[in-house]
């Protein structure tokens, strides 16, 4: 997600999108300028992964990535899209055909062109199950996907549905229908790549080409990321500064300090201590509107007693869904800074509805748990403990807390948290499944669509490490929805049967939607332009000062 797509969020942060996750830091003091140059520096986290497009899935990776590399379209701070890289992208009547058309005197930063076969044998490269790209499912309508999935691969075999007409040029044959495809192309998985990269990508993953606003600069682990303006760029975010310097923090309340007093410029959160003074404070600039992000937690779908395809694990499930009182988490928890979750989008979502059949199974109602846990009880005697893993960086702990302590006051269960250090190893041990209880997910959209939420964390295709279905749900009617959905005409064709297929998710809760991050965010006083974008982030390439 985001990219990241995943995100996870701190007290109001924004997570994730992939989750894209967001995590904090201790902080080195950061410089205003570099040399005279107007240097903008932001609040972030370590990526868990080198800086591969394809392989980013939760913000601290995303975040930058977003600025190296320029898709084939862009989004503006709303989520509208606009051609960047591509002069066009075209479908055939019904949607099974693109043909894609490049603009010209685009270059990677190394000086060497960006080409058609820069984008396909980049997607082809997250695609191929040999080379482990956590963001491979995103490529799953397009032909040839299945044939990528195989054992014995080596690595280097290209999807058949991309086809290069010509330098400027390629086509693009789907399995099925994916009406949704002009606009995923602008996410991070989609971007090219040079050929410098497939000759050492462990070592481009340090020090990566891209084609965007910004160049990458230097990446000191574990304290900063620097991405300097990219002078050759020349598509729709030119940048007002002469930089960005990450800041990895690994306490969000170091950095709100460091906001107050100059030494940080920006960041999309603020802690869970702030959330009632930071609109007051005349030290920062408050942002505070409706946000995108979805926080939840996730049981694995396998879990003994908690499987989602037996009515014991089903009873459990919404049992725990009951006994949460969202509204009090986010009233007491996060000082009103959220929106209590009705359904697995966002109110900011395309297709959004608070209405779905199911969306009970989110209201607080300890009696109904109470009941619902007891049959649970009578089909199967559970007497483990749930554990809640978190990452203890990003601020989680008082939410985490507040659902243990409703757990075991509203169910009577054995509940307890499992804070993780960092918010890299807290991901790592989601990716490698070593969590055996509850986990803390999240998704920040990587473009505006209900698919984005739905079919990259519920999917069969996204399961199994092959993308962001980190509790690994399977269920082939939801499948089935999500394919009517891409054959759909038209958009609100779509979005009716991406509600329909929230029905499952709400019955199954193979997640457990929480609340909406509101896009929250503060930047020192003397930053200008400082505004958040559709993802919850700031629109990094107005910032000046």
């Amino acid at each position: 997600m985001k990219k990241k797509a995943f995100v996870i969020a701190a007290a109001v942060c924004a997570v994730a999108t992939l989750m894209g996750g967001c995590g904090s830091s201790s902080s080195t003091n950061s410089a205003s300028t570099d040399g005279g140059k107007m240097i903008i520096t932001s609040y972030a986290s370590e990526p868990q992964n080198p800086l591969i497009p394809g392989n980013t899935n939760e913000t601290g990776g995303g975040k930058p990535g977003d600025l190296l590399f320029a898709r084939l379209v862009s989004f503006d701070a709303k989520g509208n899209a606009s051609n960047e890289v591509a002069e066009s992208i075209t479908p055939n009547d019904d949607a099974t055909q693109y043909t894609i058309k490049l603009k010209d005197g685009w270059k990677f930063t190394d000086g060497t062109p960006v080409t058609a076969e820069s984008f396909t044998k980049a997607w082809s490269y997250v695609a191929n199950a040999k080379n482990a790209q956590k963001c491979s499912s995103f490529f799953s309508t397009i032909a040839g996907f299945d044939d990528l999935q195989k054992d014995g691969l080596k690595g280097t075999e290209q999807l058949s549905g991309l086809k290069v007409v010509d330098d400027k040029t390629f086509t693009v044959d789907m399995s099925q229908p994916d009406a949704t495809f002009p606009i995923k192309v602008g996410y991070l998985a989609f971007a090219p790549l040079p050929e410098s990269f497939y000759k050492d990508p462990k070592a481009f993953g340090q020090a990566p080409v891209g084609n965007g606003p910004y160049k990458f600069s230097k990446w000191d682990h574990n304290k900063e990321i620097d991405l300097v303006k990219n002078p050759d760029y020349k598509g729709n975010d030119v940048a007002k500064n002469d930089g960005i310097t990450f800041k990895i923090y690994t306490s969000d309340t170091s950095a709100y300090a460091d906001i107050q007093s100059g030494a940080l410029d920006v960041m999309e959160s603020v802690p869970a201590s702030a959330t009632k003074t930071f609109q007051k404070n005349p030290k920062v600039q408050a942002y505070n509107k409706a946000g995108s992000v979805s926080q939840t937690f996730t049981i694995p779908s396998s879990l003994e007693h908690f499987q989602t395809n037996t009515e014991e694990g089903q009873l459990r499930r919404q049992a725990i869904s009951m006994a949460i009182n969202r509204k009090q988490i986010v009233d007491k928890v996060l000082n009103g800074i959220g929106t209590p979750a009705k359904e697995f989008t966002s109110p900011l979502t395309p297709g959004y509805s608070d209405s779905i059949k199911g969306e009970e199974n989110l209201e607080y109602n300890p009696t109904k748990a109470k009941e619902l846990w007891a049959k649970a009880e009578a089909i199967s005697k559970y007497d483990g403990q749930l554990t809640f893993a978190y990452n203890a960086d990003g601020g989680a702990k008082p939410i985490y807390d507040a659902i243990v302590n409703q757990l075991k006051n509203n169910l009577g269960i054995d509940a307890a948290t499992n804070p993780m250090p960092t918010f890299q190893e807290f991901r790592d041990a989601v990716t490698n499944r070593q969590i055996k209880g509850a986990f803390r997910t999240g998704w920040q959209p990587d473009y505006p669509s209900a698919e984005n939420y739905l079919f990259q964390l519920y999917a069969s295709a996204a399961a199994d490490g092959k993308g962001s279905n980190d509790g690994d749900f399977k269920n082939a009617d939801f499948d089935k929805l999500m394919d009517e959905a891409y054959a759909a005409k038209t958009t609100d064709e779509a979005n009716k049967i991406y509600q329909q297929s929230q029905e499952i998710l709400l019955q199954q809760l193979p997640a457990f939607p929480l609340y909406y991050s509101n896009a929250v965010g503060v930047a020192a006083t003397s930053v200008k332009g400082f505004e958040m974008n559709w993802q919850n982030l700031p629109v990094y390439e107005e910032l000046t000062k």
